[in-house]
């Protein structure tokens, strides 16, 4: 049979206390007991300012952080700067080119295979500003040298500012090429786990389905991956005697580990997802099983306009930047919208509806709650002047007047929130906090509908002094739930809409 619970509406008339009384701390779970928590996302190649398709994991990433540490945890943000890879000479030459440019040369069309954006323009100008004419005298080994640290903080600093439009920030930028060379964690890595018995010398079989592009069919240095998890063992140095870019990895979360870091998680996108049992692997190996990461992967996002998708962009001629997307809708709509789905999801990013002051569009729905609540206590300061609505005196307020099934309905709402944050961070879904929020916002906007047909389930009574304080409770309690969730998706909880 079944065994059905009701709770009494002294209990829901409970939560609304409770906010009042705990404010911003309403909500947290101590599933985290101040563990640290690395979160590494973005991670995006620093060859140009960030485009679209960073966008979900960075913000994803951002939220992911905020929600743990919301949780309890010691959260510390890491961006993986791929400094040491091939690309980063290319950038260099191709900023090289502009750098000719500025000094009035005619470099013609941009060769195949170099970056042609413009936004290499400002670093060809700095660079003569650094060295005059000088570069043209030196080989190309030499100026490699001294192009490569220039170009590469300007890439970053265009990366960051890109960050900063959607309000995120990391609390370490940790270079790849620092893995590298003779000391570099990377060779000792790979010494220990030999101490291990963890690499041997063999030869790989081609995978089912066909050999990919970079298989190589020899005899070679293998890391024992499939002890730990893994499809098959893997290669860590290349024929040329370079490292592979998995040996890199293994000894970065090692790395990551000797820090403290027992909890990890990385963001990674659409055509990552091979490697996450890798990743898994190479830390149980490095770690003894101490330490475990989450690798979360972030699907495509799908920009449309007018019903169809946006192919190009007015600044980059063929990326859509990040820039050119919170100028357009602002940072807001983004990340709200981009956190609206399950990351692992694909996501349509519709322009005319985020911009849209509907209950179509989640976020202004959301926000337009809490400018609601806002509003609410503005509008009782006037008509009820002699009123307090200071946080002691609608925390003791008579909420027994709150009789209503409207009224007991969005108590019940409040009262979910807590265990929604649970979830959402002990599986690291974000997007549950998005869902409830519009849940929230929803049955807001219901009472409030609903008052205008029957005047005893307005938020504001000035014939009734005891039961405005009850409902103005009410709609404190509504207000914060609202500040505590947007606060954990990075949104603004905005107090006039316009």
């Amino acid at each position: 049979g079944f065994i059905n619970f009701v709770l009494t509406a002294e209990r829901w008339q409970s939560v609304v206390r409770e906010i009042i009384h705990r404010g911003d701390d309403f909500g947290r779970p101590e599933i985290g007991k101040g563990e640290k928590l690395n979160v590494e996302f973005v991670s995006a190649n620093p060859t140009g300012p960030m485009h679209v398709g960073h966008t979900r994991g960075a913000v994803y990433g951002d939220a992911l952080a905020a929600l743990m540490a919301f949780a309890g945890f010691d959260v510390t943000r890491e961006y993986y700067v791929n400094d040491a890879g091939g690309q980063i000479d290319v950038l260099a030459r191709s900023a090289y080119l502009r750098y000719r440019e500025s000094l009035g040369h005619e470099i013609g069309p941009i060769p195949e295979g170099l970056y042609p954006g413009e936004y290499l323009v400002p670093v060809g100008a700095k660079l003569k500003e650094l060295f005059g004419d000088q570069l043209g005298t030196k080989s190309e080994k030499e100026w490699l040298e001294l192009v490569r640290p220039v170009v590469l903080e300007a890439m970053m600093a265009l990366i960051r500012a890109d960050l900063a439009r959607l309000g995120i920030r990391h609390d370490v930028f940790f270079s790849e090429k620092s893995l590298h060379g003779p000391e570099g964690d990377i060779a000792q890595t790979l010494d220990w786990l030999r101490t291990k018995g963890l690499v041997y010398q063999g030869r790989l079989a081609p995978p089912k389905g066909g050999a990919p592009r970079d298989h190589e069919d020899r005899e070679q240095t293998l890391f024992k991956a499939s002890e730990f998890g893994d499809d098959t063992d893997r290669a860590l140095v290349k024929s040329d005697g370079s490292y592979t870019y998995f040996a890199a990895d293994i000894a970065y979360h090692r790395n990551k580990y000797l820090r403290g870091f027992l909890h990890q998680a990385i963001v990674l996108g659409a055509d990552h997802g091979g490697y996450v049992k890798r990743l898994q692997a190479a830390l149980k190996a490095v770690s003894g099983g101490a330490a475990e990461i989450d690798v979360k992967i972030c699907q495509i996002v799908t920009l449309l306009r007018d019903g169809s998708p946006v192919k190009m962009s007015k600044r980059s001629g063929n990326i859509v930047t990040v820039a050119d997307v919170v100028d357009e809708v602002g940072s807001d709509a983004v990340r709200f919208m981009l956190l609206y789905r399950r990351n692992d999801a694909p996501l349509e990013f519709d322009f005319a509806k985020v911009v849209a002051q509907t209950r179509d569009n989640p976020v202004f729905y959301v926000q337009y709650a809490h400018a609601r609540c806002c509003s609410i206590f503005r509008t009782a300061g006037v008509e009820i002047p002699q009123l307090d609505l200071s946080n002691e005196a609608l925390e003791n307020a008579d909420l027994g007047m709150l009789s209503s099934d409207a009224d007991h309905e969005l108590m019940r709402v409040l009262g979910t929130f807590p265990r929604v944050v649970d979830g959402a961070a002990r599986y690291r879904e974000p997007h549950r906090v998005a869902f409830y929020l519009y849940e929230l916002a929803g049955a807001l906007h219901s009472m409030w509908a609903k008052g205008n047909q029957d005047p005893g389930l307005r938020f504001i009574n000035p014939g009734d002094v005891k039961l405005s304080t009850a409902r103005l409770a009410l709609v404190r309690g509504v207000r914060q739930v609202l500040v505590n969730g947007l606060a954990i998706l990075g949104v603004f909880a905005p107090e006039e809409l316009s």
